[in-house]
């Protein structure tokens, strides 16, 4: 027996119920992982209030660390007693233990722990993309990265700041202007007291960035767009204001033949050499020290519903990680 988090419903953080499930043994190509420690993400409120489907009841969160109790059937890439982490679908990593699909499981350097693998995976291997395959970031870049005081924008200043790239980042108050500095962000802009797009223009001598991390979705978006110089890529990555609005394609002419993305993480790790490659390059940096994990919230499992409304409310800060 086993300790969970499900939804029969979409809705608010009312709608995770704590639950006891029993489960089978893992099947051919799967691994039971007991979980240290269980990552939480802005993605699984979206999966929670319905704006991403999936099939009801089900489970939240895609992200975890523990270590493997037992193996399936044909399972080589981990065994029994391994210490692993993860960053992928089937949903469920709001649990204590759960089977998954093997393939997805990477071993964890002895220097990394639990929590600090938790916190790291989705967001950290999603930072190793985009600047290394979405666009290949090099010295002397700018770039504009909203929301950089979260987990992801503070994994995003600190990779920035190892690859040589000037990152102007955006927050909501004085204390997340601190935060993301002391990470490595060459300029932090408050949109609160200040107008993103004219600070924009005039850190980059009216240049213009070549390209935008945008997570924040619908209020942020054309402005997004106007910071951008000719030919600059505009990354949508999330909806935290909600769903971005259908815009023109000619917007992106008018503004000098702008190019637009929408990543996944699935996408990008399609393959077991995709996701070893960059789960390699996020180890490197995170084991070296050149980029540190900041935890700064942590709810026991049973609490999920108070993690989800800090994190609706922009409470938090940096990585947030739920304990089993």
């Amino acid at each position: 027996m086993s300790k969970a988090i499900r939804i029969n419903r979409n809705g608010g953080p009312e709608v995770m119920d704590y639950v006891d499930v029993d489960l089978a043994p893992p099947g051919p190509g799967e691994a039971r992982v007991r979980h240290e420690a269980v990552g939480l993400n802005f993605i699984d409120v979206y999966f929670r209030s319905g704006l991403y489907p999936q099939a009801l009841p089900g489970g939240l969160g895609m992200e975890g660390a523990g270590v493997v109790e037992a193996v399936g059937e044909g399972v080589t890439v981990v065994k029994a007693g391994d210490r692993v982490a993860y960053a992928a679908r089937p949903n469920g990593a709001y649990a204590q233990a759960r089977n998954m699909p093997a393939a997805v499981l990477l071993v964890l350097p002895d220097k990394i722990g639990f929590d600090t693998a938790a916190g790291m995976m989705l967001q950290g291997l999603t930072i190793q993309y985009l600047f290394h395959r979405t666009v290949a970031l090099k010295a002397g870049d700018t770039i504009l990265f909203h929301a950089a005081a979260g987990g992801l924008g503070l994994i995003a200043c600190q990779w920035a700041r190892v690859k040589g790239v000037t990152l102007i980042g955006t927050v909501g108050s004085e204390e997340k202007a601190a935060l993301a500095r002391a990470h490595g962000a060459a300029h932090v802009i408050n949109y609160n007291s200040e107008n993103f797009v004219e600070r924009v223009r005039e850190i980059t001598g009216g240049k213009g960035v070549s390209v935008v991390y945008d997570s924040v979705g619908k209020d942020t978006f054309i402005g997004s767009l106007d910071c951008l110089a000719p030919l600059g890529m505009m990354v949508s990555l999330g909806n935290a204001s909600g769903s971005v609005p259908p815009f023109s394609v000619g917007e992106l002419a008018s503004r000098g033949s702008l190019f637009i993305t929408r990543p996944s993480l699935m996408s990008y790790m399609s393959t077991r050499e995709e996701l070893e490659a960059a789960a390699a390059s996020l180890f490197g940096v995170v084991g070296s020290g050149a980029v540190k994990i900041e935890i700064n919230q942590r709810y026991n499992l049973a609490d999920v519903a108070q993690a989800h409304i800090d994190l609706e409310a922009r409470r938090t800060t940096g990585s947030s990680i739920l304990l089993p």
